[in-house]
């Protein structure tokens, strides 16, 4: 079972830079002051779990977008496996490689006993802090993948 988050609602987000689509690099600094973001850490690509959760994710993009977010997925997967799963499932938002565990652990998430994080939301305002957190206590239980509706109110909180 993961340790919860360390971090504090309210408190600056945990800058980052990891490998995006393409090999191209993304970090969470480039949205600040433009964009709320969604970071959705999940253990890892093609397990049935995350199979299920992400597909949620992107029928609710739209919902998403009017509330001035981006999402942007996380997990320790490579980003050549995170490109062929974002294919396989239609998922049009980014999935990120933290390869390195650097954001998994900056974030508090990363389940070091086996090398990979929790399943986690974090919603980071446009000033870089953060609004929201829901961490799972058991990843692989598909009863506590993080709730899109309450990231959403999350969201229009902060409009």
């Amino acid at each position: 079972m993961p340790a919860a988050s360390t971090l504090d609602i309210g408190q600056i987000a945990p800058d980052f830079e990891l490998k995006g689509p393409g090999g191209q690099p993304v970090s969470l600094s480039e949205y600040r002051g433009s964009k709320n973001v969604v970071l959705v850490f999940y253990p890892l690509a093609f397990s049935p779990v995350c199979t299920h959760q992400l597909p949620t994710l992107q029928s609710d993009l739209p919902e998403f977008e009017k509330r001035d977010a981006v999402v942007l997925g996380i997990s320790v997967d490579s980003h050549y496996a995170n490109e062929v799963f974002a294919r396989r499932l239609g998922v049009e938002f980014p999935l990120l490689s933290d390869f390195r565990r650097v954001a998994s652990a900056a974030y508090g998430v990363l389940m070091g006993e086996k090398g990979f994080s929790a399943r986690a939301v974090f919603v980071v305002d446009k000033q870089g802090r953060l609004a929201y957190k829901e961490v799972s206590r058991d990843p692989g239980d598909m009863s506590q993948i993080p709730s899109n509706a309450r990231v959403l109110d999350a969201l229009q909180a902060l409009s």
